[in-house]
């Protein structure tokens, strides 16, 4: 009997992962063993260097629900989880990381909580099992200042496994270290965001890929999503507010200097504030010039792809009836 309703794709991508494919998928078939609805899983080969690749095409002959995807070269996380995620064909999307520290038996709850009305499922690493001082601390600062620049709250940005449904997920492309803001990113649209804790392993096979070399750009890539979260479509108000502020300084300065020559006769033509009032003033009027730029920019964004700057809630959508015939 085939059972109709939302069917589930997990999404991870995969990068020198040899020895954890076929305990990962076998994993995930546990899991989702006793769920009612069709499944699969896609996994995208970041340009692997080790024998990962050939594991990765002779899962694919054993294992039906699994789809691969191998990307030419190393193209990072991001690249690798956004060709997951559009190879997948699932009403729900499940993201995680393919190196079993994610624990797959934390999906179904997962999927459940997603059908109270949430559009975001994002796991919480709350007892997690890596190193203090390199991994968790770091982390954890990161956590509460993307928290304080976003408006979202949550305790755990950088945990992988996050499920979404896929009328959310698929209205981004992803890039830099963007997937871990993606929680933000879905609020932004006026998605309902939801955290749940999940488990959390020590790492059995392999090495982590993981840094505080990604912290830094992790930071970098706040300061676009702030942008994003808080000017997308209104570019004018952060480069147009920031000029005129300049500007109007630089004019105060020069106005006073203009004042202080008039009354007391000194020449001002050497005078450091001189150079600094007209500065101002330059870069002033060319923040406000980007700021029309920019506008331009969004407004060709949005009209030439059909896009809308407002997202509709599908799922409370009441078509109009058609009139009954008289």
């Amino acid at each position: 009997m085939k059972h109709y309703g939302p069917s589930i794709s997990i999404a991870a991508p995969v990068y020198n992962e040899a020895g954890n494919i076929r305990p990962f998928l076998v994993e995930i078939e546990q899991a989702l063993s006793n769920y009612p609805k069709d499944w699969e899983v896609v996994l995208a080969n970041d340009g692997s260097s080790d024998g990962t690749a050939d594991e990765l095409d002779a899962a694919a002959k054993e294992f039906s629900f699994l789809h691969v995807v191998h990307l030419k070269r190393n193209f990072g996380q991001t690249a690798a989880l956004q060709a997951a995620i559009d190879a997948s064909r699932g009403d729900i999307i499940v993201t995680m990381d393919s190196d079993r520290q994610n624990d797959p038996a934390d999906i179904p709850a997962m999927i459940e909580l997603l059908g109270q009305g949430y559009d975001v499922v994002s796991g919480w690493r709350y007892r997690r099992q890596d190193d203090f001082a390199t991994r968790t601390l770091p982390s954890m600062m990161a956590n509460r200042l993307i928290s304080l620049f976003t408006g979202v709250k949550l305790h755990d940005y950088g945990c992988a496994l996050k499920v979404y449904t896929a009328d959310t997920l698929r209205c981004f492309r992803i890039y830099g270290e963007m997937h871990r803001f993606l929680p933000a990113l879905c609020t932004w649209r006026g998605a309902k965001v939801v955290e749940a804790k999940v488990n959390h392993r020590p790492r059995q096979v392999g090495n982590s890929k993981y840094g505080l070399n990604r912290t830094f750009r992790v930071l970098l890539d706040l300061v676009t999503v702030k942008f994003l979260l808080e000017y997308s479509t209104k570019p004018m108000r952060v480069f147009g507010g920031t000029g005129i502020l300049s500007g109007g300084a630089g004019f105060a300065i020069c106005l006073y200097l203009t004042a202080h020559k008039f009354i007391t006769g000194t020449d001002i033509g050497h005078r450091p504030l001189l150079f600094l009032g007209v500065l101002l003033i330059v870069v002033g009027l060319q923040l406000v010039m980007l700021g029309l730029v920019s506008e331009i920019l969004v407004r060709i964004y949005y009209e030439c792809q059909g896009k809308t700057v407002y997202h509709i809630d599908s799922r409370r959508t009441h078509e109009r009836h058609a009139p009954h015939p008289h």
